[in-house]
């Protein structure tokens, strides 16, 4: 599936991933390949991109809002910071 992460300054991350950890407002969720289509407010936290089987990256981030359709997830945030 493909993860865009943009904030008010530009693209921070775009790609392909097998799945994605998002910090929610009510809690943390996983959004993986043909999850339903979804859209979530962000609470400011880590957000982690399973990029393969075993690579993965870290991104703290504020907060902000995921939307899942059609494979695709963007997430919109004030700010993030690569950990």
């Amino acid at each position: 599936m493909n993860l865009e992460i943009l904030t008010p300054l530009g693209k921070t991350y775009s790609g392909e991933v097998i799945g994605v950890q998002l910090p929610g407002i009510a809690g943390s969720f996983e959004v993986l390949d043909n999850h339903a289509p979804l859209v979530s407010a962000l609470k400011a936290g880590q957000l982690k991109i399973l990029v393969e089987k075993n690579r993965n990256e870290l991104y703290k981030i504020q907060g902000g809002f995921v939307e899942v359709l059609n494979n695709k997830v963007t997430v919109l945030v004030e700010g993030t910071e690569a950990v």
